[in-house]
């Protein structure tokens, strides 16, 4: 009697043993688990369900806009460049070389590599990328909207409805700064110049900033934007102090990278129209002007209506 009780007692340990061990193996199979997806090169990529160790230099905006905090951050000139309208998003994550360092992306021990241009992984960096972990290019192009772009990204770690809310949310905020704008500021046009090392540049527009003033925001496009933007071939093209002269812009925005150009002392500079009428709104390399995402833009859509909305 006393010896079946002993045997039940083992056989009832035993089969708690077997429960423990089945549920730490679904455990196990849960965390390695894999989706197959296919890139924008068609590569298909095994990513990681649930990735926690992302790489996606100049992706940040879309990664940290659906809540996925990346391993590095983007940057030029040694880290003397960085995102830093995301500075307190990307508190204490380390930085990149925007050239992406084989060395440095396997330093960073990633699960997911994420490239944001098909030049980024050419002449075979491809298969140096994937050796270190999967690796997604995002979907790009001169055809490609930033909107395809984020839900390309969130797809690719998986956060799709998340960034569904993130686009249901900015277009609410579009719809009521564009109300805004229309009863403010009806039918004026806009521009954005960027001005370093005594040069300047035009953003084109569908890109960056192009893309929310005319295509979300709906405000008017002077004629040297179409222009320029008709023979761009990335998100900014230099233009001349001469071309300048005839922009025919109510309100411009100036991301001012160089506050002692020689440029702004110029006559020619001094009689473009909004400058004159003392319409001429400056940002600076902290702000999010240069950038494009849903943070980005958002930040833009809060200056805009600041500066023009009185």
């Amino acid at each position: 009697m006393k010896r079946n009780k002993i045997i039940r007692v083992f056989v009832y340990i035993g089969l708690l043993f077997t429960i423990f061990l089945t549920a730490c193996g679904n455990g196990n199979s849960k965390k390695s688990s894999n989706r197959t997806l296919t890139d924008s090169m068609n590569h298909k990529v095994s990513v990681p369900e649930e990735p926690k160790r992302v790489v996606g230099s100049y992706l940040e905006d879309y990664l940290v806009s659906v809540g996925v905090k990346p391993v590095v951050q983007w940057s030029v000139k040694k880290g003397s460049g960085t995102q830093q309208y995301l500075k307190k998003d990307l508190k204490n994550v380390p930085l990149i070389d925007y050239s992406l360092p084989y060395e440095a992306v396997t330093k960073a021990k990633p699960d997911l590599i994420l490239m944001g241009t098909d030049s980024a992984v050419a002449n075979g960096k491809y298969n140096q990328y994937k050796k270190i972990a999967p690796t997604y290019v995002v979907k790009n192009g001169n055809n490609v909207s930033w909107r395809v772009q984020f839900m390309d990204v969130s797809k690719a770690v998986n956060k799709t409805d998340k960034a569904k809310k993130v686009l249901k949310k900015y277009d609410k905020k579009v719809d009521s700064a564009r109300s805004e704008l229309e009863e403010a500021a009806p039918n004026k046009s806009v521009a954005v110049l960027w001005v370093t090392n005594n040069s300047a540049f035009i953003v084109s527009d569908k890109s960056a900033s192009g893309s929310l003033l005319y295509g979300d925001l709906k405000l008017k496009e002077p004629d040297l934007i179409k222009q320029v933007s008709k023979k761009a071939t990335a998100d900014w093209s230099a233009v001349s102090l001469e071309k300048l002269a005839k922009l025919d812009a109510d309100y411009i925005f100036l991301v001012n990278s160089d506050k002692d150009a020689s440029m702004f002392k110029d006559p020619i500079w001094q009689n473009i129209s909004a400058v004159k009428n003392d319409h001429l709104f400056k940002y600076g390399d902290d702000s999010s002007w240069q950038y494009k995402g849903p943070i980005a833009y958002t930040e833009m859509i809060d200056n805009v209506l600041k500066d023009i909305v009185k």
